[in-house]
């Protein structure tokens, strides 16, 4: 049995099927928002911002991702910015006209996806934290994958996405909601799950981090498995886009306009 992180219905604090184990929300939770990406494959239709300040009928595509943090009560942001950084702080601010609290952990070089994490540790104070990469958007159940890490004892836990070919991407399995394979190549197109992008993350793990420019994807997460800590997660099969690449950002503004995804 692999437990699911589906957002299938209304959220509702007092519902006791949403609480998580040991009474504690994602309302007092940090996340991190990694967005100092530089979006080259967008540069054609993204010319003078950071990726993940698209915008989307005159919105950028990253407002639509804190609006969703706050949605499920996670009202502290650290916005992990480098190219134009300056960008996102002038449009966020304090946060507080998002009804969140936002601070900003500026990279001088790139360091990478987990470089990224480590430098925005400065500004982390809970034991355990979100990350989110800006560019996507992905709508899950933040309070179950809690939950799961608690029941588990996770280190770091993660949401898996199903999709009809994991050959584009490169597999990632859980067993009973533990993760037993990531990344892996497969030659053949056949369904699985693949990484969702969406992270829980003890603080001690920052410590693990080398200096400079490292993947969490290739170089930690692999490290992680190997040395025995505990990965693991959940399922969840909730919206989900990747604005990586043109024909998907055009995908989510249509999407905006029909209604399938709110400001």
């Amino acid at each position: 049995m692999i437990s699911r992180c589906d957002m299938d219905r209304e959220m509702n604090e007092d519902d006791p099927a949403v609480q998580p184990a040991g009474g504690k929300g994602t309302g007092d939770m940090q996340a991190v928002l990694l967005a100092g990406g530089l979006g080259t494959r967008l540069k054609s239709v993204v010319k003078d911002r950071p990726k993940p300040m698209a915008l989307i009928e005159g919105k950028p595509f990253l407002g639509y991702v804190v609006r969703e943090l706050s949605r499920h009560k996670i009202d502290e942001i650290v916005f992990a910015v480098g190219y134009k950084g300056s960008m996102v702080e002038e449009y966020f601010g304090d946060g507080r006209a998002f009804g969140v609290k936002v601070s900003y952990a500026y990279e001088e070089e790139l360091l990478g996806t987990a470089g990224a994490i480590k430098n925005a540790g400065k500004l982390l104070t809970e034991d355990a934290f979100f990350v989110l990469n800006g560019d996507t958007f992905y709508q899950v159940d933040f309070d179950r994958l809690l939950q799961v890490s608690r029941e588990r004892q996770l280190d770091f836990g993660l949401v898996l996405r199903p999709v009809p070919d994991v050959s584009r991407y490169g597999r990632a399995q859980l067993f009973q909601d533990m993760l037993v394979g990531f990344n892996e190549k497969m030659a053949a197109k056949e369904p699985g799950t693949i990484n969702g992008g969406v992270y829980l993350m003890r603080r001690a793990l920052l410590d693990e981090i080398w200096e400079g420019k490292v993947s969490l994807e290739n170089d930690m997460i692999p490290q992680w498995m190997k040395a025995g800590r505990r990965l693991g997660g959940c399922i969840g099969d909730g919206y989900f886009i990747d604005i990586g690449i043109p024909e998907d950002l055009l995908r989510f503004q249509q999407d905006v306009k029909e209604g399938i995804v709110r400001w």
